[in-house]
């Protein structure tokens, strides 16, 4: 049956929300699974709520293995697990129900009947009145009856209490009689004396577990009192008609507040459970956060479960459509578990991983393992099985709670970083893919020119050498000569800038004198460097750096060519070196139009050739500047671009310097 409120009739336009409530009843399965084939039919989230309450500790085995299966179902059947905490169960599912959105309830409907006007509402009737806005779906519970007598005898079992608790009832109710007489002594009332039992009573309840110790002493409480200190003395006897009275408010009084401190302190435990989980939740979410690669996350939540649970830990990360090796977090009183990683455990574990369900022991699938084995996903993606080392101990509904909810953060923080991953990845290949397609397209427009015009001069040699003048023909072999010594150069940059950003170049470092360096370069500086005024200034004398001399000459000639291609003929280009510190600084200043500052950060980018065009319409290909930074940066210094006064740039890079010994002389910059 369903009973749904007239007030709810817009929630058909909200997004479904089915929320069924778990409980120990032996019919609860039916429910779930009731609940389960209602989210399906309706659509939208379902959710599995359990009420923790004061009481759940007191539950007998085999309803708290009942329990342990109605959540495992839950979660089998597509359910977001929550433990909510309170005494009021009716009143935690209406306000939970309230927060998260939920537009449909899914209980059982209790066969228990009021016996008396005083009696309590059922959980049906009380909830019905908190949430009339919700519909309510009443499956009938055939087994409540049964259910209540387990309840009622459980009830009676725990009114038996623990010796050691009896031993502090007794040594409280001594105290507080000693402490009485001490009060009648000094001529104290009676009033005072009833405080100081009252205040026993509280103790009691205090440092006792359950009620009974509580109620013992309450009575004995009002006992006592009779026989200490009413008239007659030392018997149970009392000449005043009104203590009578005096003894039924004692009573009451005791009773009622070693009721209110036994509920206090369940309370308390409550509340401390769950800001204990709480914490345990934002430190593990915090250090996964942290967490550099998916194994430090594995390793984070195996060590946050084995502090948690006190239990031995394997960890199995994915390893394509298998599981890696198992990793044992060991708790140290135990010794280490080799039969933890038997064929047959792993069997159970590679179970997990394939069919996402949990396995191992205290279920009924592989349950002579020796743990139980959950799997670590967020979706239909698996990212690793954890095994919990059972030892006959089963997990209780709190410990659960919180392992289930450690493993959804460890599979969210994995899941995140797979995501990471992929962007990354997809960054570097976009990017890859856009270096290529310039290089593609540079190539194919720059070199274009120059091929056609070496084929245009080879193929007008090929047919009119005769009747070309000497002068005529020496011009025709230059161009191809030039065209080709660029094609050349240019590849010999791409090659280059591979080679050292890949880390296969070999250096062949040695001291060497600088004037001779760039002396060298200057006799390989393009030939249309003879329009430029070029001239050289050493600042120092008898400067040696420690360099590869080949690839500083590449660098020189890279900044010179460079400056040439981008200035007006005529224009100045001054060379410079000096010694500055421990290193040799080397500039090439010139003074054209510079370069705009929004292009500046982007001139050592590789395939980047700004907005500069060149007066014999062929392009670099970008590959001069990248070069010299790769060069100079695996030789251990820098390069930098500022602006030259009153016009023009200043290309300025640093060697290390370098000391000639006795056995050791300079060598042709040449090689």
């Amino acid at each position: 049956m369903w009973m749904k409120n007239e007030n709810s009739k817009g929630n058909a336009e909200m997004t479904e929300h089915t929320l069924v409530c778990l409980s120990p009843s032996p019919s609860n399965a039916k429910i779930v699974k009731t609940a389960a084939q209602m989210a399906t039919a309706f659509g939208g989230s379902f959710t599995a709520l359990y009420v923790q309450t004061p009481n759940a500790d007191k539950m007998d085995e085999a309803s708290k293995r009942r329990l342990q299966y109605h959540l495992r179902l839950a979660v089998q059947l597509g359910a977001d697990i929550t433990t909510v905490y309170g005494e009021d169960v009716s009143y935690q599912i209406a306000e939970f129900a309230r927060i998260s959105g939920v537009t449909k309830i899914v209980i059982g409907r209790s066969n228990a009947k009021r016996r008396h006007f005083w009696s309590k509402p059922t959980l049906t009737e009380k909830l019905t009145d908190i949430a009339p806005n919700l519909e309510i779906h009443i499956i009938p519970d055939n087994t409540a009856n049964l259910k209540y007598i387990e309840k009622s005898q459980s009830f009676f079992c725990n009114l038996l209490p623990h010796p050691k608790d009896l031993l502090i009832t007794f040594v409280i109710l001594i105290l507080t009689t000693l402490l009485g007489l001490a009060f009648y002594n000094l001529g104290f009332t009676d009033s005072n004396i009833i405080t100081v039992y009252i205040l026993g009573v509280l103790l009691t309840s205090l440092f006792t577990k359950g009620y009974a110790c509580g109620v013992a002493a309450s009575l004995m409480s009002v006992m006592l009192f009779n026989f200490f200190f009413t008239e007659p003395r030392l018997t149970f006897n009392a000449y005043d008609p009104g203590y009578p009275v005096t003894f039924v408010i004692m009573l009451a009084a005791s009773m009622i507040t070693g009721t209110l401190a036994s509920r206090l302190k369940d309370h308390a435990k409550l509340s401390a459970q769950a800001a204990f989980r709480t914490k345990v939740l934002l430190d593990t979410n915090q250090l996964l956060q942290k967490a550099q690669d998916s194994d430090d996350m594995i390793n984070i939540t195996a060590t946050q479960l084995m502090k948690l649970l006190n239990r031995s830990v394997v960890m199995y990360s994915a390893k394509g459509d298998k599981l890696s090796k198992g990793a044992l977090f060991r708790v140290e009183p135990e010794a280490v578990h080799e039969d933890l990683f038997t064929a047959q455990e792993y069997s159970t574990a590679q179970w997990v991983y394939h069919n996402k369900h949990r396995a191992g022991a205290t279920t009924d699938t592989y349950n002579d393992a020796k743990c139980l084995y959950m799997a670590i996903r967020i979706n239909n993606t698996v990212y690793g099985v954890v095994g919990i080392h059972i030892n006959g101990k089963p997990l209780d509904s709190f410990e659960t709670n919180i392992l289930l909810s450690i493993l959804g953060e460890c599979a969210l923080a994995l899941d995140n970083h797979r995501n990471a991953k992929e962007k990354e990845l997809a960054a570097v290949l976009a990017k890859n893919e856009q270096l290529r397609a310039n290089l593609l397209r540079a190539i194919s427009h720059d070199l274009r020119t120059p091929l056609t015009s070496i084929s245009g001069n080879a193929g007008n040699l090929l047919s009119n050498y005769d009747k070309l003048d000497e002068e005529t023909r020496v011009q025709v072999f230059t161009d191809i000569f030039d065209d080709s010594q660029w094609l050349i150069s240019l590849v010999e940059n791409l090659l280059s800038v591979t080679r050292i950003e890949e880390g296969r170049m070999n250096f062949n470092m040695s001291v060497q004198l600088m004037d001779e360096i760039i002396d060298e370069a200057m006799k390989h500086v393009n030939r249309k460097g003879a329009g430029h005024h070029i001239s050289v200034e050493y600042r120092d004398d008898l400067l040696l750096a420690r360099v590869d001399a080949k690839l500083i000459i590449q660098v020189i000639i890279n900044l010179v060519d460079n400056a040439v291609k981008y200035t007006p003929a005529g224009s100045d280009i001054l060379i410079t070196a000096e010694k500055t510190d421990d290193f040799v600084s080397v500039s090439v200043a010139d003074n054209g139009n510079g370069i705009p500052d929004h292009v500046k950060p982007r001139v050592f980018e590789m395939f980047y050739t700004g907005d500069n065009k060149i007066a014999d319409s062929r392009r670099s290909l970008g590959l001069g500047l990248p070069l010299c930074r790769s060069i100079i940066g695996a030789h251990g210094g820098e390069i930098l671009l500022t602006d030259n006064s009153p016009r023009g740039c200043v290309f300025t890079f640093t060697v290390p310097s370098g000391e000639v010994n006795i056995s050791e002389q300079t060598t042709d910059p040449c090689g």
